[in-house]
């Protein structure tokens, strides 16, 4: 046994400190394609003060630290590629207080989106952010990503719902980074700072969150569209008319294939000519509120060869929608489309992307769904190769991805919308940065990480 596993074990304890087989194998993957990376001790501290000792020691040992939020993330940013520690923050999941007066939430990192929704539900609030993981991933991970979700479209990402962070410095230092106001124009705005990244400059422990009233009423649209161009086309045809949805997200036929067949109790049927479908959300005051926004929308469509629209004004129907939406991703990748990313565009650029996607799966005789956050630009495509699973260090892969990611560049658009660079998308940041741009990223990293102990390998892998 190591000489910081005994350290490590004295001042956590025996119950906070895990270096068997079967757990050190349980903490060596995330949600990443089919990679493993053995860590030498996963540690499970359940305070900030624990989190700078260790960080302290590990800094002054040049121990690797590899932060662990839900473990729900694809682009490989939970794993430990240098071996050394796993720090989970799973025990810190306290909701330290729910602020009904200025509409704010102070929560540990380690808090379950879905379990912050429901603890905000008896006050008649939510917190906006609401990633497809939201039923396993953490506050703290979804702020090391900036997060979107389903919601973002309307509400924003992660960092429109962050108001401060305690944040442990890999030194060992605890800083908070702004205030809990909703103006601070005080300094250089270190929280959006921390915010998206992934652990590569300290660990966030503590969050101060914006929270909303929920709406009192919202309805759900299903439009059936005979082709996928058009249902991109309508996706700005929709916001040009003024039209603001909480949510709106694109599916196209092979997706919607594939979570039919999984799903025992599937909400719709496909009709043959069907190539996607548009899922719109609309929330406001009153049903009455929302119903000039549902015929506004229905004439914006009705210009496209579609299918009948189907209405989801009741709790069972839209939350089979919803479930089938957000199962998408897991049916995709269990069918063996492993290789997602998480490109976005300027809203207009969608159909384009499309076309582009679908060429490139051709031209290079793979698979590929698309689907995604269609109100805000933001795609998921995942092709399915029928010999090469993993991206990460596969040529064949790469050059098909790099080809893609330079369309989106002079699309204006970038690599990465809510999962993050991780290790997966490290090679490609070249494409949309300059090297100007990663300069100073790298220099951020090393004046706040001097010996590159935080997440190494990540991001801009230094």
């Amino acid at each position: 046994m190591c000489e910081y596993i005994n350290y490590f074990v004295e001042l956590l304890g025996k119950d906070s400190c895990f270096y068997d087989d079967e757990t050190l194998d349980n903490y060596s993957f995330d949600q990443t394609e089919n990679l493993k990376f053995l860590p030498t001790l996963v540690i499970k501290p359940d305070t900030t003060e624990h989190i700078s000792q260790i960080l302290r020691y590990c800094n002054q040992k040049k121990i690797p630290v590899t932060p662990r939020a839900g473990g729900t993330g694809q682009m490989g940013g939970a794993l430990p590629v240098n071996g050394g520690v796993v720090l989970s923050i799973e025990k810190l999941n306290s909701i330290i207080n729910i602020d009904t007066q200025n509409f704010q939430a102070t929560v540990e990192a380690g808090v379950i989106n879905y379990n912050l929704q429901q603890a905000l539900e008896p006050y008649g609030l939510f917190y906006a952010p609401d990633p497809s993981s939201w039923e396993s991933s953490f506050i703290g991970g979804n702020i090391a990503t900036n997060a979107g979700g389903l919601r973002a479209v309307k509400y924003g990402v992660t960092s429109a719902s962050v108001l401060n962070l305690e944040v442990v410095l890999p030194n060992g230092e605890i800083i908070w980074t702004g205030a809990n106001t909703l103006k601070n124009s005080t300094g250089y705005n270190l929280t959006q700072l921390f915010i998206g990244s992934e652990g590569t400059l300290g660990i966030v422990t503590k969050a101060v969150l914006k929270v909303l009233p929920k709406p009192k009423a919202d309805i759900t649209l299903l439009i059936p569209f005979h082709s996928l161009e058009d249902s991109a086309y309508a996706v700005a045809d929709i916001f040009k008319d003024g039209l603001q949805p909480y949510s709106l997200e694109l599916m196209e036929r092979n997706a919607l294939e594939q979570a039919i067949a999984h799903l025992e109790d599937t909400p719709i049927l496909l009709h043959d000519k069907v190539q996607a479908h548009l899922l719109i959300c609309f929330d406001g005051d009153s049903r009455e509120e929302l119903m000039p926004c549902i015929e506004k929308t229905m004439k914006v469509v009705e210009k496209y060869p579609i299918e009948e629209i189907y209405f989801a004004d009741n709790e069972t129907d839209k939350t089979r929608l919803w479930q089938m939406r957000r199962k998408v991703a897991e049916i995709v990748k269990a069918n063996g489309y492993t290789i997602e990313e998480d490109t976005v565009v300027p809203r207009a650029e969608l159909p384009k992307l499309i076309k582009f996607a679908h060429h490139l799966a051709e031209k290079n005789k793979v698979k590929v769904v698309c689907y995604g956050h269609a109100g805000d630009g933001n795609l998921h495509i995942r092709f399915n190769h029928p010999e090469h699973k993993n991206s990460y260090n596969n040529p064949p892969i790469q050059e098909m991805l790099t080809e893609l990611f330079r369309y989106i560049h002079s699309l204006g658009g970038t690599i990465s919308g809510e999962h993050g660079i991780g290790l997966i998308q490290q090679p490609f940041l070249s494409i949309v940065f300059s090297k100007a741009n990663l300069e100073i990223q790298k220099s951020i990293k090393k004046a706040l990480d001097p010996n590159n102990i935080m997440n190494p390998g990540k991001v801009t892998g230094n």
